[in-house]
């Protein structure tokens, strides 16, 4: 038997649970744990792993976006056991709940981060090779542009495409569409970087802000 029916409250447990477990500011609390103080008062003000990078510890960033995809990972597949049935929509459900938890945490006054290794997670946890192909995507246009942004873009864009190529699910299906919104969430919250982008001035790794 499920652990709750998926059809309302249930539908709105599903979200909160992952909507909790997404606003988990992991950026915020390893820095003030490290001693660094508050993340939002350093460089963008973002609580995301590439500002955690601009505190010089690389250790700490790439923590940050390794608990910040794992959060993304971990709601979906914990959202699967809780409701076996409606599998698919209720994995939906989750991936849309756990990234605007991320983005948008009542704890932050609903200033969060990007969503960029929260969204990743939940493609991993949708389908493997979309998240690989999604991660690879991002890693290598970074370490060409040196630009975060810039591999954000290309990663997101690429992923509505992926998933129903990749996967049994048709593109008006749930987790096609969950993944078209995430896509689209991802791109509007980078939105005054592509304008920088565009104009040739968005900020490099290495470069003060």
């Amino acid at each position: 038997m499920p652990f709750f029916s998926l059809y309302p409250p249930g539908a709105a447990i599903i979200i909160l649970i992952a909507y909790l477990i997404g606003s988990i500011p992991f950026g915020l609390i390893l820095t003030r744990l490290s001693g660094l103080g508050d993340i939002r008062h350093i460089g963008s003000g973002n609580i995301g792993a590439t500002n955690v990078l601009r505190t010089g510890k690389k250790g700490l960033a790439i923590a940050t976006m390794l608990l910040d995809a794992l959060k993304g990972f971990l709601a979906v597949i914990l959202i699967r056991v809780l409701c076996p049935t409606h599998t698919e929509l209720s994995m939906a459900l989750a991936a849309i709940g756990v990234v605007m938890g991320h983005c948008f945490p009542i704890w932050l006054k609903f200033r969060g981060g990007k969503g960029v290794a929260t969204g990743i997670g939940i493609f991993w946890a949708f389908c493997w090779p979309v998240g690989l192909i999604c991660t690879f995507v991002w890693a290598y246009t970074v370490k060409l542009s040196r630009i975060s942004s810039a591999g954000a873009f290309l990663a997101f864009l690429i992923a509505p495409f992926l998933m129903p190529a990749l996967t049994t699910h048709p593109v008006a299906s749930p987790i096609p569409v969950a993944t078209d919104m995430i896509a689209i969430l991802i791109w509007l919250r980078h939105y005054g970087n592509l304008v920088r982008l565009v104009q040739g001035k968005e900020n490099r790794f290495g470069q003060k802000n």
